[in-house]
């Protein structure tokens, strides 16, 4: 994917319903180019055997033998 400039970002943005003022496509710009950057090295990443986020228990309890149930 392209850089995406200044210009750019203006003419998304107001795309999408949010005209951004002069003074902050740059930043918005910068911005916008950091976040594909990551994205595009989480992209790379092999999960492998990790289970979904949905499955995940901070408490430890997705460690258990009990079967996992999903909210309702």
């Amino acid at each position: 994917m392209p850089a995406l400039g200044p210009p750019d970002t203006a003419r998304w943005a107001a795309h999408c319903g949010l005209p951004l003022p002069a003074d902050r496509h740059d930043v918005v710009a910068a911005t916008a180019r950091h976040i594909h950057s990551v994205v595009s090295v989480l992209r790379e990443l092999d999960f492998g055997d990790v289970p979904p986020a949905a499955a995940y228990r901070a408490d430890g309890a997705h460690q258990e033998e009990e079967p996992l149930h999903a909210a309702l």
